[in-house]
C-alpha cells in the first residue's frame, strides 16, 4: 500500500520550524538569552516594539553567523511561541514538552533558557495578552513634522500653498513598527493642533 502524500505546505513548514530551531541552537546561550529577553519585555507591556537593529548587532559578534533573514526568523519564532503560550496561559512544563513535539532539534541548554524564562515572565505575558485582547490598537511612539510648499496636491490645489506633512511611527500589537504620513492645509493642521490641546487639558483633569 503506497504512503500517503504529505501535502508541500506542510513539508516547507516543518522544514522550516527544524531550521529555525537549528539556528537557535547555534547561538551562545548568553545572546539567545537576552533575545528571548527583549521579546518578553515587549510582550509584557514593557516596551513599545522590539529593538531588532540593536538585536542585529548583537548578533554580528564573531562565530554567530546569522544572516538578516535568519536573525528575524528567530525573532518571529518567539514572538510567536511566547505569545501563543500566554494566550494559552500553559506552564513552562507544557511549553518545552509543545516545543519538542514540534521539533527533534532542540538542545537540552536551549530549552532549560527556554524553561527558566518561561517560569519568571510567563504570568506576566499572559496578564498582558489579556489586556491586548480588549484593546486591540497600536501606540503611537513618535511624531514628526515638517513644514513644506505644494506644487500640486490632493488637499492643497493651489500652487504655492503651504501645508504640513506628519510621519507618525507607530507599534503595532503584533510587535512590529510601522509608519503612516499624511498632508494637511495650514487650516486643517491648526484645527488638528487645537483638537490636541483640547484632549490634553482634559487628561489634566483625570
Amino acid at each position: 500500500m503506497p504512503a500517503a502524500e504529505v501535502p508541500s505546505s506542510v513539508i516547507h513548514f516543518v522544514v522550516g520550524i527544524d531550521s529555525v530551531v537549528d539556528n537557535i541552537c547555534r547561538l551562545p546561550l548568553d545572546l539567545f538569552t537576552e533575545t528571548c529577553q527583549h521579546v518578553l519585555i515587549y510582550l509584557q507591556g514593557l516596551a513599545s516594539g522590539i529593538d531588532s537593529a540593536f538585536i542585529s548587532h548583537k548578533f554580528l559578534q564573531p562565530g554567530v553567523g546569522l544572516n538578516h533573514e535568519a536573525q528575524q526568523e528567530i525573532i518571529r519564532f518567539l514572538l510567536l511561541t511566547f505569545r501563543s503560550a500566554g494566550q494559552s496561559n500553559i506552564s513552562a512544563d507544557e511549553l518545552v514538552s509543545k516545543l519538542e513535539d514540534g521539533s527533534q532539534k532542540w538542545s537540552k541548554s536551549s530549552l532549560q533558557v527556554l524553561h527558566r524564562l518561561w517560569s519568571e515572565h510567563g504570568a506576566a505575558v499572559h496578564a498582558q495578552q489579556e489586556l491586548q485582547a480588549s484593546l486591540r490598537i497600536g501606540q503611537v511612539v513618535d511624531v514628526q513634522w515638517r513644514l513644506g510648499m505644494a506644487v500640486s496636491s490632493d488637499v492643497c490645489r493651489s500652487l504655492n500653498s503651504p501645508y504640513v506633512t506628519l510621519l507618525l511611527k507607530i507599534a503595532e500589537p503584533s510587535g512590529l513598527m510601522c509608519q503612516k504620513s499624511f498632508e494637511m492645509s495650514i487650516p486643517q493642521f491648526q484645527n488638528f493642533h487645537k483638537q490636541f490641546k483640547e484632549m490634553a487639558a482634559l487628561m489634566e483633569t483625570v
